[in-house]
């Protein structure tokens, strides 16, 4: 799946070398948090099961650390979606042929024979 994270959006729809670059680094970064906080998950959930109270009291720092974890993600993912709807902004504007609607599926426009 890695490598072709883009390859199907849309049929002639052709994005910037650059766009795709930003698209992939921004998608493996959400991955590398999201690991972190499974592990996050984890350490809290064993801390809070062995009741032992230093353990207990860790786990306020690790839910922080989780919550601005997740705060991140949500940045990333917003930053996603804009960069992603100025890029289909951008690609439209040379060719209204292919139109897509807002909910993804193809305009109306028909093409009269000549």
């Amino acid at each position: 799946m890695e490598g072709d994270t883009f390859s199907g959006l849309g049929n002639g729809t052709q994005m910037d070398n650059k766009v795709l670059q930003t698209f992939q680094k921004s998608f493996g970064q959400v991955q590398n948090i999201l690991d972190q906080n499974r592990l996050l998950i984890n350490e809290i959930n064993q801390n809070h099961e062995s009741r032992i109270p230093d353990n207990l009291s860790r786990n306020v720092g690790l839910i922080r650390e989780l919550n601005n974890n997740i705060r991140r993600v949500v940045d990333l993912y917003a930053d996603l979606s804009h960069s992603f709807t100025k890029s289909m902004e951008v690609s439209s504007e040379g060719d209204s042929s292919g139109a897509v609607r807002s909910d993804g599926k193809p305009g109306n426009k028909r093409n009269r024979a000549g």
